[in-house]
């Protein structure tokens, strides 16, 4: 799992010095929840940044450098992560490693696979374990308190998905879509039994194509789609134009690669989790969130 050779049996104070660092929010919220009071966690990227084309400031070299170990999400999300370990003698660990990935289905990324698996309620539980397990390999004088941690995390996560289910089990099959701006939701999708239309198939561009707006009215229009949604972290003028042009709603914003500050609407993993459940939900429902 590790890439550089591990640190051993570091204690918590050293990791208070010294402390795990992830790539991006939604992974620090992860790792805390396994990792409890034993280390520090710190995100390389704040609230609201967009992880796909982030580039590493100095003082997140420095940061990297001071670090026992480094999570980071794989399958290509982080483009820029090899640049930034290349220069620092941290081990690193792959959270997504185990994951049945599903491929993009277009674009120039086209059979690559979609990186964003930690949005499947089921796939969270891979990342809880390969958290557990690069914390263990870290501190393993403190693997039962890292064990425990982790299955009360997953039976959390559990609850959140088995609640998407139970909702979207009620709606006609026509209206089994979840049309987005980025095709970030395809794991999530498939969990719930949601057919999934996007915009674009990765955040590498600011703007939708005439082609690609045209391609999801139509899909709205064909599939009869109540709501369509978009995430915090990109532009939803064009998700605007598709809602016009077919009368849909606009369902609400989801959050997919970064958390809200600790004040806003998903300050942890679960609360993205539950928020997108309620949003999606409540959209394709038509009715208001809980």
């Amino acid at each position: 799992m590790f890439a550089a050779p591990a640190c051993t049996n570091a204690s918590s104070s050293a990791a208070e010095e010294a402390p795990v660092l992830t790539t991006f929010t939604v992974l620090a919220d992860m790792t805390r929840n396994v990792a409890g009071d034993e280390f520090d966690v710190v995100s390389l990227t704040r609230p609201g940044a967009e992880i796909h084309s982030y580039e590493p400031t100095p003082d997140d070299l420095v940061r990297g450098q001071d670090a026992h170990l480094i999570l980071a999400n794989g399958l290509g999300l982080e483009a820029w992560f090899t640049q930034f370990t290349d220069q620092i003698d941290a081990p690193t660990a792959t959270l997504s490693d185990g994951v049945e990935t599903i491929p993009i289905a277009e674009g120039a990324h086209e059979d690559q696979a979609n990186p964003h698996a930690w949005m499947s309620p089921d796939n969270a539980h891979t990342y809880v374990d390969n958290i557990r397990d690069a914390l263990t390999d870290l501190a393993p004088e403190n693997a039962a308190t890292f064990e425990s941690n982790a299955e009360a995390y997953k039976a959390e996560i559990s609850e959140v998905g088995e609640y998407l289910s139970t909702e979207l089990d009620t709606l006609p099959e026509e209206h089994r879509a979840l049309v987005t701006c980025e095709g970030a939701f395809s794991y999530l999708a498939r969990d719930a039994g949601l057919r999934e239309q996007y915009l674009w198939p990765v955040n590498a561009e600011t703007e939708a194509t005439p082609r690609q707006v045209a391609s999801t009215v139509g899909f709205v229009e064909d599939n009869d789609v109540p709501a369509v949604f978009c995430e915090s972290t990109v532009n939803d003028d064009a998700q605007r134009q598709v809602a016009e042009e077919t009368g849909a709603r606009l369902g609400g914003e989801l959050y997919v690669d970064s958390l809200s500050k600790t004040d806003g609407p998903v300050p942890t993993y679960l609360d993205l989790l539950r928020h997108d459940a309620e949003t999606i939900v409540a959209g394709l429902t038509e009715q208001e969130r809980p």
